[in-house]
């Protein structure tokens, strides 16, 4: 229990999308084995956030006002549904008293560590993943390699497009096929890959189908959340 006598949850600062988040994705509420809370901040759409840098300062300020609200309703740490949000990690952590890891790319210390050799980061978007996004991670681009999934029309017109235009269904099976893909293109061309981190929070469905073809570790968001949710652990 936390300290106003509620089960402890984790708080999900979720993107306002249209398309449906399957379990897997970080902003679906199954995808944990414990509770979670997803709070949409209005108007993030994805244009909005996946670049490189931070949200312009209302959207941000949303975001910190909805981390703090998530704070004082109980939760005991925070994730969210984009990891392009890398670039405002230190102003919303700073603004609560809890954990706060609203990126996957915040792992790759983790995975460069256990896994000696170069990391691949399959991204939602290679253009916007550039050197301000990296830097917020601690990445030096020099030491991993990058695939995006813009390219993929069935991604990028489901996940990448505005809220309105977003596709509001998808196929599975085919966005599995589309994510193992750019993840073979990636390993092909980095024959030397150690592991491959998801930045992107629609990608961990798939995480079990990319290690089975490239037969190598996968990491992302899902992973640091059940990591913060056992570090607060009180029992």
């Amino acid at each position: 229990m936390n300290k106003q006598g509620l089960q402890p949850f984790i708080g999900i600062l979720a993107l306002d999308t249209s398309f449906p988040r399957i379990r897997g994705d970080v902003g679906c509420p199954d995808s944990y084995p414990f509770l979670s809370k997803v709070v949409i901040v209005n108007g993030a759409d994805s244009p909005a956030i996946v670049r490189d840098g931070e949200p312009d300062g209302a959207l941000l300020e949303r975001f910190i006002a909805a981390a703090i609200e998530l704070e004082r309703n109980g939760a005991c740490a925070i994730v969210s549904t984009c990891g392009f949000l890398v670039s405002a990690q230190r102003k919303i952590a700073d603004a609560v008293k809890i954990p706060v890891m609203l990126s996957g790319l915040s792992l790759y210390p983790v995975v460069a560590a256990s896994c000696p050799g170069r990391v691949g980061i399959l991204t939602a978007s290679r253009k916007a993943l550039g050197p301000n996004a990296l830097a917020a991670a601690g990445i030096d681009p020099k030491q991993v390699a990058i695939a995006g999934m813009d390219g993929a029309s069935v991604f990028a017109e489901t996940f990448l497009a505005t809220k309105q235009r977003q596709n509001t269904s998808f196929d599975r099976d085919s966005m599995e096929r589309a994510v193992c893909n750019a993840a073979l293109d990636l390993q092909k061309s980095e024959p030397d890959l150690s592991a491959i981190l998801l930045e992107c929070g629609n990608l961990p469905p798939y995480a079990p189908a990319i290690r089975k073809v490239t037969g190598l570790p996968v990491f992302h968001l899902l992973d640091a959340a059940a990591l913060l949710m056992a570090a607060n652990a009180k029992d």
